[in-house]
């Protein structure tokens, strides 16, 4: 008899913590496992803006997936691209633009999400987003670039436009973008003296009324006066009107003069859900608490492209919000879930109570509301540092981070470009490959056209 084929799409937080669980706890010869992902890391995307803004380097946040001696998983190194759900068949798009049915006995849908994007002229032509490794260090050479640019110009217009930095979405990543590559160009500047450093602008803007609403009204008020100390022109109940190669209109008529356009107005789920034709709530994927699919023999899903029941709130409707939290959480839980069909016993709900949050501003700037508790200044960098030091899975990953830390604070910020960016820019819409999914039909013909070939 051929061993039961557990496949898991994605390897971010809930996709690696699965099969970390799955190899732990099955026998090597109950099961084959194998994980979707274009890259063989985890990525620790709460530090990216660090990244973005030189503090740490790419690989200390890139968790290999290779490193475990007991790892067993096969690696199939590309994305899935649509799931034919009677057919029990992943159409998988490898990092060589091959198509591939992978055939599955469990799935576990864990792909994540894609940046939100609206309909407005020329956003995705000329914004940068931060969802990628790629693009944190696509971004630090190019603010630096514009240093380097505006330093060597003789004309004002385009010294202007190149020192103006505009970053879209008031949520963590915006907020923590924004402070960490303000830290980086205020320190800069100090290595140009034909750049008046007055001439440096940040514009932190956000359709919402508040700054992180999650954190309560006085952490995000500390928050926005630590940013507007800094000279960060904050905008809130403000979006983009259009944008361009060399400026931004803002929604309330204002234009601004900028190269720079970071986009981080939030996330949804996955394109690869859309494929599935199934029940969705906001764009994720409608689950029980078991995280199973109603309806789908051995189809579970989890962290941000599912909205998998929050039981600690215990409203009706509440979902798990998309943190990295919840995301570790729900992989171990899940893959107790998947054993448990595998063997025959019975699933449980997952349940987690919210243990706060935690905004590094760079520097000794931080706010935090661990438990509750509400945090400014060095505690709250200090509790923001120690949680993501502990969240990192490996402890060469966690030397790594520490030494960049160590080393920052000692040696302070480098401004050299590493030469990620290319003569041809790429944007936010080059990226993340949100093209490149099949429709529900589209995966069905395949999957039919391949079982008549057969």
């Amino acid at each position: 008899m051929t061993r039961p084929r557990i496949l898991v799409v994605g390897a971010g937080f809930a996709g690696v913590e699965c099969v970390r669980r799955l190899e732990r706890r099955l026998a090597v010869d109950e099961a084959d496992v194998t994980l979707v992902t274009p890259f063989a890391y985890q990525l620790y995307l709460p530090l990216l803006p660090q990244v973005a803004s030189g503090v740490l380097t790419p690989q200390s946040i890139a968790v290999s997936l290779r490193r475990s001696r007991k790892y067993r998983t096969r690696i199939l190194p590309g994305g899935a691209i649509g799931v034919d759900l009677k057919a029990k068949v992943c159409v998988v798009r490898t990092i060589t633009d091959q198509l591939v049915n992978e055939p599955y006995d469990y799935i576990v849908l864990a792909p994540g999400s894609v940046t939100r994007t609206f309909d407005i002229p020329g956003l995705t032509d000329h914004a940068y987003g931060l969802k990628t490794l790629a693009e944190a260090a696509y971004i630090r050479d190019h603010v630096i670039a514009q240093l380097d640019l505006a330093d060597a110009s003789d004309d004002p217009a385009e010294r202007a436009s190149r020192l103006q930095f505009v970053v879209v979405g008031g949520g963590y990543a915006g907020t923590e973008t924004a402070a960490c590559l303000q830290r980086l160009t205020h320190a800069a500047v100090k290595r140009y003296p034909r750049i008046d450093p007055a001439l440096i602008k940040w514009h932190l803007i956000d359709i919402a009324p508040k700054l992180m609403p999650e954190l309560g009204d006085k952490l995000g008020r500390s928050a926005q006066e630590i940013l507007r100390r800094r000279g960060i022109d904050i905008s809130l109940g403000v979006s983009i009107a259009k944008a361009g190669p060399e400026e931004v209109t803002f929604t309330d008529g204002r234009v601004v003069p900028t190269r720079t356009l970071i986009w981080t107005a939030g996330v949804v789920a996955s394109p690869l859900i859309a494929t599935l034709g199934a029940e969705t709530v906001r764009g994720r994927l409608a689950v029980n608490a078991e995280m199973t699919l109603p309806g789908s023999d051995g189809v579970f899903a989890l962290g941000d492209a599912a909205a998998v029941p929050d039981e600690a709130k215990g409203g009706e409707g509440a979902v798990c919000p998309p943190t990295a939290q919840h995301a570790m959480r729900q992989g171990k839980h899940v893959a107790d879930n998947v054993i448990a069909a595998l063997r025959g016993g019975p699933m449980y709900p997952y349940a987690h109570r919210d243990l706060g949050l935690v905004v590094d501003l760079g520097g000794k700037d931080a706010v935090s509301k661990p438990l509750g508790v509400e945090l400014r200044g060095v505690p709250a960098q200090a509790v923001a540092r120690g949680y993501h030091w502990s969240a990192l899975r490996t402890n060469v990953a966690k030397t790594r981070v520490m030494t960049n830390w160590v080393l920052n604070a000692l040696a302070g910020d480098d401004f050299v470009r590493t030469g990620f960016q290319a003569r041809k820019e790429a944007k936010l819409k080059d990226f993340e490959f949100t093209d490149a999914y099949l429709t529900p039909e589209q995966v069905r013909s395949r999957v039919e056209g391949a079982g008549r070939a057969d």
